[in-house]
């Protein structure tokens, strides 16, 4: 058994590792979206597919990661040899979040040389997946082949980036991320074979001993967390704003001792547009929820989320079918998972949306997310334009904006007053308006726009967000084509307030 100096040392040192290869793989990318906005995570597993270590990235893609190295885990590893997938119903997620994963083999060094000790992974949201309209998040999909290429788990070399890189939009920028992927890993699988040299004779045997204990010590501080928690069972309902009426969620959250049960029966069938959920996602925003209901300092492994049991039921919204769309559901579905759980627990709501917009033609396709406001709670304001739960990018600076895609920014400011009031006020969203300078597609997918985030304990809603072309009001959902000199501008709610105003 590891003493406390060492757990620590050996958690700090795998740490890292997660943020040395999101680093790598934010300074080699080639997509705004992945260099500015850093859409990307990172996370090293052990040889059973456990995850041992995420670095402090995406919440939405790191909870959901391990079904991706699941999906590769039977298949026979050799040095060298990564793996690529998307199929949101095989590991992924959405199709534009691609991940590559490397099996870590021990250096010839080592005492247990050549031995397999692990993988490192990446996940990269990219500008384009080959859909029917740049940038692969329409808002109007209805099956997962009209969101891009389904990429099932295959080796990943030269040939295979060629092939798919030719499939997808600006081919060049496409190959450029996923060799910025597969740098990203080979220093995760540097590292880890460094510690476990590190670590002595016994080599990948002791880094085994290591990484049992950081998960262990993980599952330790979430089961005391949740102990401290008072038992019982706890309801929280809520809506998805789709085209055709409001979709409901629900969510029966019971606590007994060192456990937490999140059940999701009695949620909305699954959707006829795209915003489905494979049931990783679902898991991956519980657990972002758990998180910020238990101690975000407990090491970020699989061990936190072994006390947690997420319930919910095949066909149902939360875990649909494959060959459902799914564009919204990592985004938008899973935003709203997190609001349940987390209102469920007596939490204000943040903006409880991605705004998520992409702009493009056969030139270029532009994707990004704006912050809004998060809820404020008993100690504190909510933050005011910030990305709000399972989004955890930074913004596209205007500088780059103007510099790489035909846009102009007009506006871009805190929509002041757009937060709920309260003893504690909930932060305001934020106003981007932007100027076409050529013809091009525009898809938005956003939520929000027709239920405002809700307070707690008393405290007033946020402002519900809003999106006009040319002073036109549109819906949450919305597909169609910028003219030049069109001016597309989108108002992101604020954050619910908490507590009674005094």
């Amino acid at each position: 058994m590891l003493d406390p100096i060492e757990l620590q040392v050996a958690t700090g040192a795998l740490r890292a590792a997660c943020e040395e290869m999101g680093a790598v793989l934010i300074r080699s990318a080639h997509s705004s979206n992945i260099k500015e906005r850093r859409d990307a995570s990172t996370a090293l597993f052990n040889t059973t597919g456990e995850m041992v270590m995420q670095a402090e990235h995406i919440p939405v893609h790191l909870g959901a990661m391990p079904a991706a190295v699941a999906a590769v885990l039977a298949e026979s590893h050799s040095r060298g040899v990564s793996w690529v997938l998307n199929d949101p119903f095989a590991g992924g997620t959405h199709l534009p979040d691609i991940t590559v994963i490397t099996p870590v083999f021990a250096s010839a060094a080592g005492s247990q040389r050549g031995q397999h000790i692990g993988f490192a992974a990446s996940r990269a949201h990219h500008a384009d997946v080959g859909a029917r309209v740049p940038g692969s998040m329409p808002a109007d999909s209805r099956s997962l082949q009209e969101e891009g290429v389904v990429i099932s788990p295959r080796p990943l070399d030269e040939r295979t980036i060629e092939e798919l890189a030719a499939r997808m939009r600006q081919p060049a920028e496409r190959r450029a991320d996923l060799r910025a992927q597969l740098a990203a890993n080979r220093i995760g699988a540097i590292r880890l074979a460094e510690l476990a040299d590190h670590l002595g004779e016994s080599g990948s045997a002791s880094l085994r001993e290591v990484t049992d204990a950081v998960l262990d010590y993980s599952e330790r501080r979430t089961r005391t967390c949740l102990a401290a928690l008072p038992d019982g069972i706890l309801y929280a309902e809520d809506l998805l704003e789709a085209p055709e009426g409001d979709l409901v969620l629900r969510l029966r959250a019971s606590v007994d001792g060192e456990r937490l049960t999140l059940d999701f029966t009695g949620s909305a069938p699954q959707h006829e547009g795209n915003l489905n959920c494979p049931l990783a996602v679902t898991r991956s925003a519980c657990m972002f929820a758990v998180r910020v209901l238990t101690d975000p300092d407990i090491p970020s492994s699989a061990g936190a989320y072994r006390p947690i049991e997420v319930r919910a039921p095949v066909g149902t919204l939360l875990n649909a079918r494959p060959g459902a769309a799914v564009a919204a559901g990592n985004v938008e579905t899973s935003s709203r998972v997190a609001d349940l759980v987390l209102s469920a627990f007596g939490l204000a709501q943040g903006q409880g949306t991605m705004n998520n917009l992409t702009l493009g033609d056969s030139d270029f396709s532009y994707y990004e997310t704006l912050g809004g406001g998060q809820g404020a709670c008993p100690h504190a304001d909510g933050p005011s334009g910030v990305h709000v739960a399972m989004s955890n990018t930074l913004n596209t600076p205007i500088e780059a904006l103007e510099r790489e895609f035909p846009l102009r920014v007009l506006e871009y400011a805190l929509r002041r007053g757009s937060g709920g009031a309260g003893f504690r006020r909930g932060g305001d969203g934020v106003v981007r308006e932007l100027e076409a300078l050529r013809e091009m597609t525009f898809s938005l997918i956003a939520e929000r726009r027709r239920h405002a985030p809700r307070g707690a304990h008393g405290g007033n809603d946020g402002t519900r967000g809003r999106d006009l072309l040319d002073g036109r009001l549109l819906t949450g959902k919305a597909t169609g084509t910028l003219r030049p000199g069109q001016r597309l501008r989108i108002e992101t709610p604020g954050g619910g307030g908490f507590g009674d105003v005094r």
